[in-house]
């Protein structure tokens, strides 16, 4: 069978079409797209780089997480919630990262509000993130019943889903910025939430 939208690493491995040629980038797709990902602290620095994305491409973002992590204490939530104003113009300065003050400051005011919740109740933000899971990915085309079947192609897989707009709603009740639907199924994806690896993909385990 003859699949779309793929691309044929060096390694002779068929990848989803969006990966290129960049071995980093191959890298993430192999280890860590639609890995599950599990916990506050690495659910929050998921959040924050995923904000940090809006606007950008996402490789942009991940050859500069070893400086996010370095600039953000490695995304501790207690500690950045605790930055102050110099902390921001520090980071205003970082050249290591996207020096966007709206971002940075909502990834500040994210914490504050993560903090929050983790004091009233320990693994708050892992349990609100995964509570929107998507129960079925049973596609529309799908003839096998309850049998799950994987896009074709790139153009197949959406940008928004219901489940990425309530979960962005609840988010934004809460004080999160920078939560948009979009962003919030680019995090879904890539922490596991959802498995859009294309058909043919070596990742694709269909």
């Amino acid at each position: 069978m003859a699949y779309q939208d793929l691309e044929i690493g060096e390694d002779g491995l068929a990848r989803c079409g969006w990966v290129g040629t960049d071995p980093e980038y191959i890298r993430y797709h192999d280890e860590e797209w639609g890995v599950k990902l599990l916990g506050d602290q690495k659910l929050f620095e998921k959040l924050s780089l995923e904000a940090f994305q809006a606007g950008l491409s996402w490789i942009t973002i991940l050859k500069r997480r070893p400086g996010f992590r370095a600039a953000f204490s490695n995304f501790d939530i207690a500690t950045v919630a605790g930055y102050s104003d110099a902390d921001i113009e520090r980071l205003m300065l970082d050249e290591g990262i996207i020096r966007n003050r709206a971002k940075i400051v909502a990834t500040i005011e994210n914490a504050k509000v993560t903090q929050s919740m983790l004091t009233q109740s320990p693994g708050a933000l892992h349990d609100l993130i995964w509570s929107f899971q998507p129960l079925s990915r049973q596609r529309a085309n799908s003839c096998a019943g309850d049998e799950q079947e994987r896009y074709q192609t790139l153009a197949e897989v959406p940008a928004v889903t219901t489940e990425s707009e309530q979960l962005s709603k609840a988010l934004k009740k809460l004080g999160f910025k920078f939560v948009g639907a979009t962003t919030m199924y680019a995090l879904m994806q890539s922490a596991g939430l959802v498995d859009d690896h294309l058909a043919g993909c070596h990742r694709s385990v269909n």
